[in-house]
Order: C-alpha cells, then sequence, then structure tokens
C-alpha cells in the first residue's frame, strides 16, 4: 500500500477507534496485535495484512468495507488484491468487491459475523472456493454463494483469478 493510502486508512481507523471509545492498549488486545503496531498503523506507518484489518473491522464492530473505504487502490498480500466496489446503506448491509488472486494462491478467509453470506463470480481464470472442506471449482461465469460465517477458502490454479465478491452481512449485524 502507498503512504498516502496508508496515512488514510491510520487516519481513518484512529477515528473509528476514537468514536467507539477504545484506547489503543483495548484495540490492540482485543484484535491481537502488538500495540506499537496499531500506533504505527494509526500513523501512517507499517503494512497491515488483509487479516489484520479484518480483526480490526470485528473489533471496532463496522464492516471491513466501512475500515476500507476512503482507500482507493487495491489493499493486497501473499498474491491476492482486493479492493471495495461499492458499500450498501440499506438493510441487510452489502459490500461488493473485486479481488485479484495469483497463479498458485490460497487464501483462507476467518469467519465472518454470524449469518454473513457471500457471492462470487468468476470473471476469468478457474477457482476452487467455498467453507472449508466444502469448496467447489468455479470457471469464468460460474457464481457461488455460501454461508461465510465459517472458515473458507479461495485456491487458484495456473492462471491469474479474477472476480467479484458480495459480503451479505445478517440483518441487524453491521459488523464483518
Amino acid at each position: 500500500m502507498d503512504r498516502l493510502s496508508l496515512g488514510t486508512l491510520g487516519q481513518h481507523l484512529q477515528r473509528l477507534r476514537q468514536e467507539t471509545g477504545l484506547s489503543l492498549s483495548q484495540l490492540a488486545s482485543a484484535a491481537g496485535i502488538a500495540k506499537s503496531n496499531l500506533s504505527r498503523l494509526e500513523q501512517g506507518n507499517g503494512n497491515p495484512t488483509l487479516d489484520t484489518i479484518w480483526r480490526l473491522a470485528v473489533q471496532l464492530n463496522v464492516p471491513f468495507g466501512t475500515l476500507v473505504a476512503p482507500i482507493s487502490v487495491p489493499l493486497g498480500e501473499d498474491g491476492v488484491q482486493v479492493r471495495l466496489i461499492d458499500q450498501g446503506k440499506e438493510t441487510p448491509q452489502v459490500d461488493a468487491y473485486w479481488m485479484r488472486c495469483a497463479p498458485h494462491t490460497t487464501r483462507h478467509a476467518e469467519a465472518h459475523t454470524p449469518g454473513a453470506r457471500e457471492s462470487l463470480t468468476l470473471i476469468s481464470g478457474q477457482l476452487e472456493a467455498g467453507p472449508e472442506g466444502e469448496t467447489r471449482r468455479l470457471h469464468a461465469g460460474d457464481t457461488l454463494a455460501f454461508a461465510a460465517d465459517r472458515p473458507h477458502l479461495y485456491r487458484t490454479g495456473e492462471r491469474w483469478a479474477t472476480l467479484l465478491l458480495t459480503v451479505i452481512y445478517a440483518e441487524g449485524d453491521p459488523s464483518p
């Protein structure tokens, strides 16, 4: 992530933390990260992983999309790039993402909040996706919907895979 995006994320993160009344120590502890790492992140330094951003969003009780909304560049790590396309303001909350995965990449995603669902449409490449132990092989044009409130994964083969992904949160639960 570039410096401007890191600074924007840090300022937004700090504002959300302060609005919830959490101290640096409280949020860091709840998210399972070092207080010094959270402090650096709020100052626009560091290089947060997607999992770290997810955990922070969960502890702030906001959708992942709300935390990353001010950032216009894709977030990425280990061959996976994700960018928020749009975030619904109605009930249920729906977030839409563009996602791209490099060849021979496996992305394990933590469970979202109870009742959350994902739907993805593969634009190009091939992808194995779904809840762990119940994945399905997709080809360009295929769509898959599944319960995202348990661990799930995305695994590519020989080529890049590009997909559109939506997360639909259970009604009354705006968190990731």
